[in-house]
């Protein structure tokens, strides 16, 4: 009996080995799928556009409030530590470089992955499981260039764009805290700011942003096209909610991981 539960244990783990190295390849082939479509031609920009107005323009306010009050607790809090140090002039550094190295590029692509990258995935999933995506392929339609594509470019430039704004918001939150509220000198505030942040702080917030961009828009959208693939979730209007709350917990965790690398690696 112990050797068959054993057995048994072994059966499982090399199942599910098997199934993370076929799912890894597939998303795999998934994103050089998408990747090609969006050099296709005739490239759909009205399409484009429509993702950059869903994605990019449909999360400012989330963004805005996010942002302002994140950067506001960080002017509270900044401005508490440092006071016990008699530092309190180097409140705008430290805002400034956590906001444009970290929490900025991080918060930006999890409130984007909740908001637009939920959307994305349960809208490809109900294409599937309803047989759209199916219907393009019977007429010769590559349902990359057709609908994946614009996602993954109206992604990858709005991130970048979303997170900009976040840094400025979110400077502007802790000048309010900080000065406004707290009494901290404004050229004290501008000139620990300016004398820290320099242009590789700002580069690697980039980069950040622009990686989290891509695994976001890669994670979701292919969660939702193989929805009907995906062990465990059935196939069906419950698959899709499923799949949809897999890829908004995988896309996030897949955005702390990195965001770990990319700093290790680029700091």
């Amino acid at each position: 009996m112990v050797q068959g539960m054993r057995q048994n244990s072994i059966t499982q783990l090399g199942s599910f080995a098997l199934n993370v190295v076929s799912d890894l390849g597939r998303m795999g082939l998934y994103l050089l799928r998408a990747v090609r479509g969006c050099f296709g031609r005739p490239f759909r920009f009205a399409e484009f556009l429509r993702q950059m107005n869903f994605i990019g323009v449909g999360s400012l306010v989330v963004i805005f409030f996010t942002a302002a009050s994140t950067g506001m607790v960080l002017g509270l809090q900044g401005y508490y530590s440092l006071n016990k140090f008699g530092a309190e002039g180097m409140l705008g550094s430290a805002v400034a470089l956590t906001l444009i190295m970290e929490l900025g590029p991080v918060l930006t692509a999890l409130m984007v992955a909740g908001r637009a990258g939920s959307a994305m995935c349960a809208e490809l999933g109900i294409m599937r499981i309803s047989e759209q995506l199916d219907a393009l392929d019977c007429m010769a339609v590559d349902p990359f260039r057709y609908l994946i594509s614009p996602k993954f470019l109206a992604a990858l430039i709005s991130v970048p764009l979303l997170t900009v704004v976040f840094d400025v918001v979110g400077i502007a939150g802790g000048y309010i805290a900080g000065v406004h509220l707290m009494g901290v000198s404004p050229g004290s505030y501008y000139d620990g700011m300016r004398s820290s942040v320099t242009n590789h702080d700002i580069w690697l917030g980039v980069v950040k942003s622009f990686v989290f961009g891509l695994l976001v828009v890669w994670i979701c959208t292919g969660r939702g096209y193989f929805v009907h693939q995906i062990r465990g979730v059935g196939f069906g209007a419950q698959s899709v909610s499923k799949v949809t709350t897999q890829a908004v917990v995988f896309s996030s965790i897949s955005v702390l991981v990195f965001d770990y690398l990319l700093t290790a690696v680029l700091l």
